[in-house]
């Protein structure tokens, strides 16, 4: 089972990545759990969600030894770096966050996400370009399954954006293995 909060501002999409998250991994028959926590802040306040993605069943839905933090501000690491496994994946948005230690027994996965979507002309695909560090850092679905994952996830709603396939690959791109 992979434990995972998605954290920042309201408005940075982290609900939306978790909810992303879950929707194409149980799209490709895994069992999964997704709990949004914000407040009366939303917009520029802190919001965070949990999820759990597991080939078994899952018990409880909330998460508690995190195996990788999704971090799109400082804040955020302030709040769950602390409960993350040893060895776990920290994924940070270097546009944000810079010239910070972390802990030494996790892995910190720089992505310049803000940086990406400016890049990409698509504002909105910070998030996006995150997910896409996320799947090459944690190899969670193929890369090409979960491109084809958040493309059905935008046309579900109606939407539909070429250039969120381009701060995804660029997001997966950033990562070294």
């Amino acid at each position: 089972m992979m434990e995972i909060i998605s954290a920042g501002f309201g408005g940075q999409g982290v609900l939306t990545a978790g909810l992303i998250l879950a929707k194409v991994a149980m799209d490709n028959g895994k069992n999964v759990t997704w709990i949004p926590s914000y407040g009366s802040e939303m917009r520029g306040g802190t919001a965070n969600c949990g999820v759990k993605i597991s080939d078994d069943e899952i018990a409880s839905p909330f998460v508690k030894n995190i195996d990788v933090l999704i971090a799109m501000n400082g804040p955020s690491i302030d709040k769950f770096e602390k409960n993350m496994k040893p060895d776990g994946i920290l994924i940070v948005n270097s546009s944000m966050v810079k010239d910070r230690q972390y802990r030494d027994d996790i892995k910190v996965v720089e992505v310049p996400a803000n940086d990406i979507a400016h890049e990409a002309n698509n504002p909105r695909g910070v998030n996006i370009a995150i997910l896409g560090a996320f799947i090459k850092a944690t190899n969670l679905l193929d890369k090409d399954t979960f491109a084809k994952g958040i493309e059905n996830f935008f046309a579900d709603k109606g939407k539909v954006n070429p250039a969120n396939q381009v701060c995804f690959e660029m997001g997966y791109n950033s990562v070294e293995n």
